[in-house]
């Protein structure tokens, strides 16, 4: 009787610890894309087109408001404002990722709308190695 109670019971203690695995595994994941030295996607609308755009957080400077906003007031303030163009990839070890293509001006404008873009993709940071 006492060894089919510890069987049930270890099964059930196996099972939590799996669950408990999985979560702090997603959670480090979650960590990882939003570090504070990250970079910000956003995409970009014109009239012409609509690109991904990334941007170091410090850049966006301090501030309660949302990272959205904050990148609003900087195009307004610094126009024309450069950054990275970003696109998906595959890196050298086949992987996907949100990597940097080319520099591009933003001038206020020619925006017509500025939205948080986010991604399940690893984001590369302007000059790190391919």
């Amino acid at each position: 009787m006492f060894s089919q109670f510890l069987r049930r019971h270890a099964a059930a203690g196996l099972y939590l610890l799996c669950i408990a695995a999985a979560l702090l595994s997603a959670a480090s994941l979650v960590a990882y894309a939003q570090e504070p030295g990250s970079i910000r996607l956003f995409k970009v609308v014109s009239p012409r087109d609509e690109i991904v755009i990334g941007i170091e957080a410090v850049q966006l400077g301090g501030g309660s408001g949302p990272d959205v906003q904050r990148f609003a007031t900087l195009v307004q303030d610094k126009s024309p404002l450069t950054v990275w163009q970003y696109a998906s990839q595959k890196d050298t070890a086949g992987a996907l990722v949100q990597a940097p293509i080319r520099q591009v001006a933003l001038f206020k404008n020619e925006l017509v709308r500025i939205e948080p873009y986010s991604t399940p993709l690893p984001i590369k940071v302007p000059g790190a190695a391919k």
